[in-house]
Formats: structure tokens, C-alpha cells, sequence
């Protein structure tokens, strides 16, 4: 279990270093460190990456430097898809999801190796941002992720915010995802969760956010990005590969058996 608490360290301090795309190793972690089911490991994933993204919220709040007219446009989309991508997991097998997983994992790897993304000149229309939040949620909703590897630069890009207000309200913006995803995967039932697990991961993932947003500063950016995107592509691949099988040949059914 040593491996486990580590791994959730680890989750933290990548939030806290680079601002975004931490939450992905969430499931990882969760699956081939402490060894729970696919399914219930998405589920736990939104309640840690929520509680993480709330704490990660409030010292942006507290120095303004949230911009919560973006929140509206983008959140409540969002919302709405993290609850209709959460109602479509349910008709997928575990293997399936974390193969999309998977895939997110390596598309989250090549943004991370992009510059950072320069404010976008001139305002988007609002039903572009609502779909880009839509499609994010339901991103989130199947596979468990906060999305903000996507949610910043949209921000950025879409709705023209520097730098310094794009993470606070990308923050903000995967509370309300996590949450609506969370509550729906609660509403369709499932393996009862494992609560003390969540609250160590929550606890130990907000501490490691604030030892790595420290350290984060004295250490060069593209660097940190581009070695934690190599560790991206090692994942996604080995996700891909512990997975693929089991979609392609799946365990026989009860009544396959029978007969």
C-alpha cells in the first residue's frame, strides 16, 4: 500500500507543478497500485479529483484570480456532459474505458509538450465554449478525469484569458464537473466505494498540490512538462497493452459457459 501513498503524492505534486493534467494518473493509481476494479476506480477518481480541484480552487479565489464570468459558459455545459458521459459509462466495460483512457493519456502527453498557449486574440462565439465544455465533461464522465490539459488552453485559446487566471478557473471548472459526474455515478449505483481510501488519496493529493506549486517555481516549466508527458506515453502505452486484450477476447459469459 506504500506504492499506493506514493502514487498519491505523486498525483498532487504534478497538480501543484504544472497546474493541470495531474488528475490523469488518478485512475492509474488506482487500478495497478492499489489494485481496484476499473469501474469503481473512475468513480473514486472524481470524488479525489474534486475534493483536490476545491482545495486548488480557494488561494485562487482568495487572490482573485478566477475568472467566474468563463465559469458559467463553460461549467454549466460541462455539467451536463460530465452527467450524460457518466450515464454512457455505464453501458461500457472497464477494459473499454480504460482504453479511451488511454488514448487521453497520449492526447494529454502531446499538449504537454506544446508551448504554452498565447491568449487568443478575439472572443469565440459563446456556442463554441458551451460545446467546449460539453465535450470535456463528457470526458470526464467516462473516464474520471478533471480535463484540465484541455480546459486551460480552451481558456486560453476560446476565451482569451492570460495565463494567471486560466488555472484558477480551470480549477474551479473540474469541481463542477467532478462533482456532477460523482453524484450521477452515485444516482446509477455500483460497488459500494471504498471512503477512507478517498479521503487519504483527497488529503495526501491536496498536501503534495502544495509542496509541488512551491517547488514548481523554481524549476523550468518546459522541462517538467516534457518529462511528465514521456511518463504519459510510457502509461497510455501500458494501459493500451494490458487492455487491448481483454476487449478483443473477453471472459465468457455465465450462460456461454452453460452451454
Amino acid at each position: 500500500m506504500i506504492l499506493a501513498w506514493i502514487g498519491a503524492a505523486l498525483i498532487g505534486l504534478s497538480l501543484g507543478l504544472l497546474g493541470s493534467g495531474g488528475s490523469i494518473l488518478t485512475v492509474p493509481v488506482l487500478v495497478y497500485l492499489v489494485g481496484e476494479d476499473s469501474k469503481l476506480a473512475i468513480t473514486e477518481s472524481l470524488a479525489i479529483v474534486g475534493l483536490i480541484s476545491l482545495f486548488g480552487t480557494l488561494p485562487y479565489a482568495l487572490k482573485r484570480q478566477i475568472d467566474w464570468r468563463r465559469v458559467a459558459p463553460f461549467g454549466l455545459p460541462g455539467m451536463l456532459g460530465t452527467a450524460a458521459g457518466s450515464a454512457l459509462s455505464a453501458h461500457l466495460s472497464g477494459g473499454t474505458q480504460l482504453l479511451i483512457f488511454a488514448a487521453v493519456m497520449l492526447l494529454a502527453a502531446t499538449l504537454m509538450v506544446r508551448p504554452p498557449p498565447a491568449p487568443g486574440g478575439r472572443s469565440h462565439p459563446a456556442w463554441l465554449t458551451a460545446l467546449e465544455g460539453a465535450g470535456v465533461g463528457v470526458l470526464t464522465g467516462v473516464v474520471g478525469v478533471g480535463g484540465g490539459f484541455l480546459i486551460v488552453p480552451a481558456l486560453v485559446l476560446l476565451g482569451g484569458l492570460p495565463m494567471s487566471l486560466a488555472v484558477g478557473t480551470s480549477l474551479s471548472i473540474i469541481t463542477l464537473n467532478s462533482a456532477a459526474g460523482f453524484l450521477k455515478h452515485l444516482h446509477q449505483g455500483g460497488p459500494e466505494l471504498h471512503w477512507p481510501l478517498i479521503a487519504v488519496f483527497a488529503v495526501i493529493g491536496v498536501a503534495g498540490s502544495q509542496v509541488g506549486a512551491r517547488i514548481g517555481r523554481r524549476l523550468p516549466q518546459v522541462t517538467l512538462r516534457r518529462s511528465f508527458a514521456a511518463f504519459l506515453v510510457v502509461m497510455g502505452l501500458y494501459v493500451l497493452s494490458t487492455n487491448v486484450p481483454k476487449v478483443l477476447t473477453p471472459l465468457p459469459t455465465v450462460e456461454s459457459r452453460v452451454h
